[in-house]
């Protein structure tokens, strides 16, 4: 089953619990967390404090991209917000791999993420073995709303490719401009895992299933 990953960035922040509650029951879903220090990327986003209490409110896997210029200072400092998923930038460290390791001893599945200008190819075997996941950004990283660009349907099909090359079962997750009218595209390429915000949140809860199913269908 593709998992949907609704991107809560997008969500109504003066009503984020009743955000949370109102995709209670859906299978197959992560909330995934864009974490932003306004240095790696030009926004700023969720602290310490709102992600504490998200995690508080919330028994949907939280998956938490980091676009922030010191990784290996959050891999301390989320431990304790039941974070299921901590992925951060390829771009962001001079050894991933040692982070990577890191990592692994306190989160369930550890993910490297690349922006739209980094060659896939820098993820070599290596790093994939280590690998739970990768996240291809779609749009350059630092907000939402932003147009897909085409060029990750052959990177997603070059991570397939490799998975199967080496035997290993990461997963491939999207990030940016995922719609209805690319998701069927982009699972067909290889990707399981999709994260979607302003396309799930923009109508309102009463649209949120049938636009998470509508992205696996």
């Amino acid at each position: 089953m593709i998992t949907i990953s609704p991107s809560l960035l997008a969500c109504d922040f003066l009503n984020i619990e009743s955000e949370l509650k109102a995709f209670e029951g859906f299978t197959d879903l992560w909330f995934h967390l864009d974490i932003m220090d306004s240095h790696f990327v030009p926004n700023l986003t969720f602290g310490h404090p709102i992600v504490n209490l998200i995690s508080k409110k919330t028994s949907i896997p939280l998956d938490a991209h980091f676009m922030v210029t010191n990784p290996e200072f959050y891999i301390e400092t989320f431990k304790d917000y039941n974070i299921h998923n901590f992925t951060f930038h390829y771009e962001a460290c001079e050894n991933p791999m040692e982070l990577i390791l890191e990592a692994k001893k306190i989160y369930p599945s550890v993910g490297l993420s690349i922006k739209p200008g980094t060659d896939v190819s820098v993820l070599t075997d290596e790093i994939l073995k280590e690998l739970d996941l990768v996240l291809i950004m779609s749009v350059e990283p630092g907000f939402g709303g932003q147009s897909f660009i085409e060029s990750t349907y052959d990177k997603v099909e070059y991570l397939n490719n490799k998975k199967s090359e080496l035997k290993k079962k990461f997963v491939i997750q999207i990030d940016g401009g995922v719609k209805d009218i690319n998701s069927k595209q982009l699972i067909s390429a290889g990707a399981d895992n999709l994260v979607a915000g302003s396309y799930v949140f923009k109508d309102g809860p009463s649209t949120y299933k049938s636009k998470v199913e509508s992205l696996r269908n």
